[in-house]
């Protein structure tokens, strides 16, 4: 078995894996799975440190985004789409399912979106029903000021919808100071259970709109108002992932144990990249590095596939590629929830440094002796 350090999925601890195992009861029937499954949402409200009301949903993190736009689009609603990365331009085609008419604004992808040139821009067009934007567009890598764009886009009246999938739990997001009406996660990422749910987080604003839109919601799976009195009811909208639920619960218990967490994987991304950078590779990014994955060029003379493929036959590891406009340009370590630790991301280093230099391509000093001396000391 691959050790896997990918931008996510990423290595599930043992004690989630034994929290999925637990037998199981019939979730709709049972008033005690009720109210862990409340006492789980209240949980991750007070993890992020948020009035917004949590509901977990049965489905992959793709899921949330869907139902975040299924539940605010109206047919011929004018949606601000922010795009500075793959995921951030992929908001689009979920726009256009619900019937909605999004308006890009493309930034650079090197770089986080500017709030200053977002503000200018909506000084001149701020027709929208609401925008989207993302946390951490794991492609590329960036990260984007979330508190600074959702309250630009409050000051002109607009919704927002946030994907934080990639970045909650691995990179501080200050929900209290920020605008976001409806906020999207996912299992598989930083909070480190396996793939499978995600976790919406839902402004009372947000609640007002979808319950007094004009059209229904044009979905049942993806619709997050199924969703709003099944505690009163004791009714879900279809049968929960029980084990699934119980092992992210768990995860979510480790993260609240862990005091040193964003300390941790801040470290660890600036010694990556430290390490990266002085054995003369090349970053994707010019600035707005995230904390939970590293974002690498691929260098001239060997491919994406020779990296990839070589790491996992020759050293057990797994890394990404990646797809859409940088398919075969870069590669992605994840360094993000348990993979957080100096000993797997000094091996996936090591391995990285193998795999070029059998195919020739020269690394100027010792990756694993440069991310391990920075992260020790701070030479970042």
């Amino acid at each position: 078995m691959y050790k896997i350090m990918t931008a996510g999925p990423v290595q599930v601890r043992e004690n989630v894996l034994a929290a999925r195992s637990i037998p199981c009861t019939n979730p709709d029937q049972d008033l005690e799975f009720y109210e862990f499954y409340k006492e789980t949402c209240d949980l991750f409200s007070q993890a992020l440190n948020t009035d917004s009301r949590a509901i977990i949903m049965g489905g992959e993190g793709i899921l949330g985004l869907e139902a975040a736009c299924a539940g605010l689009t109206e047919p011929g609603d004018r949606v601000l789409v922010i795009d500075n990365g793959i995921f951030g331009k992929g908001f689009a085609d979920f726009v256009k399912i619900y019937g909605g008419e999004p308006v890009l604004y493309t930034t650079d992808y090197k770089n986080p979106v500017d709030p200053a040139g977002l503000e200018a821009y909506l000084e001149k067009d701020s027709d929208f029903r609401y925008a989207t934007l993302v946390h951490c567009d794991t492609p590329s890598g960036v990260i984007n000021d979330i508190p600074a764009l959702t309250n630009i886009l409050d000051k002109f009246g607009i919704l927002s919808v946030v994907d934080s999938v990639a970045g909650m739990f691995g990179q501080p997001l200050d929900c209290a100071k920020s605008k976001i009406d409806i906020l999207c996660g996912g299992s598989q990422k930083a909070l480190s259970a396996p793939p499978g749910l995600t976790m919406v987080w839902v402004s009372q604003r947000a609640f007002d709109f979808m319950e007094h839109r004009k059209t229904p919601i044009a979905s049942f799976y993806a619709n997050i108002m199924t969703f709003k009195d099944y505690y009163e009811n004791k009714w879900f909208p279809y049968t929960m992932p029980i084990s699934d639920i119980t092992g992210l619960r768990q995860a979510l218990d480790n993260f609240l144990a862990d005091d040193s967490v964003y300390d941790r994987h801040a470290k660890i991304a600036a010694a990556t990249r430290h390490a990266l950078v002085k054995g003369g590779l090349s970053l994707y990014l010019e600035s707005g590095y995230s904390n939970t994955v590293t974002v690498l060029e691929v260098p001239e003379g060997i491919t994406d596939k020779e990296i990839l493929n070589g790491m996992m036959e020759d050293y057990n590891i797994m890394i990404s590629g990646c797809f859409d406009v940088l398919a075969g340009k870069v590669i992605r370590i994840g360094h993000m929830g348990e993979n957080a630790n100096v000993e797997d991301v000094a091996a996936t280093l090591a391995a990285l440094q193998g795999t070029l230099e059998k195919h020739g391509i020269k690394v100027v000093c010792d990756l694993t002796a440069e991310f391990k001396d920075a992260y020790e000391n701070g030479a970042v």
